[in-house]
């Protein structure tokens, strides 16, 4: 069974990091990409972070641009996403989902992505300010 286990959430204060990550089983994240979205109470799913372990892209929005830094270890068979300078409105469940068919996380091309094979359960992120 393919499956995808996010960890490293919690309760951090304003300006603290968290680093989540997302371990796949039944799958491998090599010659596909992963992304990360999150979902606060009320609002809408929203793309944060990409990345493609075929040509080697990655993506962050521009909410979290400068900020977030999506990383792979294929050894592993997992994904980082690692947040610093967090703020009060990064609170939300982060989900890391399997994008197999696609080729490349280069200009966002997951927030336009359609076909999601796996997703993972969530992890709470909770900034306090």
């Amino acid at each position: 069974e393919a499956r995808l286990v996010e960890s490293g959430g919690g309760l951090v204060q304003a300006g603290g990091s968290l680093r989540l990550s997302c371990a796949a089983s039944g799958l491998t994240v090599d010659d596909s990409a992963i992304g990360w979205f999150r979902q606060a109470p009320g609002k809408e799913r929203e793309g944060v972070s990409c990345i493609s372990t075929t040509d080697g892209s990655t993506y962050q929005s521009d909410s979290v641009k400068g900020r977030f830094t999506i990383s792979s270890d294929i050894a592993k068979n997992t994904v980082y996403l690692q947040m610093t300078s967090l703020k009060p409105e990064d609170t939300a469940v982060y989900y890391c989902t399997y994008m197999p068919s696609l080729p490349t996380c280069s200009g966002g091309a997951f927030l336009r992505n359609r076909y999601f094979e796996v997703w993972g359960q969530g992890t709470l992120v909770t900034v306090s300010s």
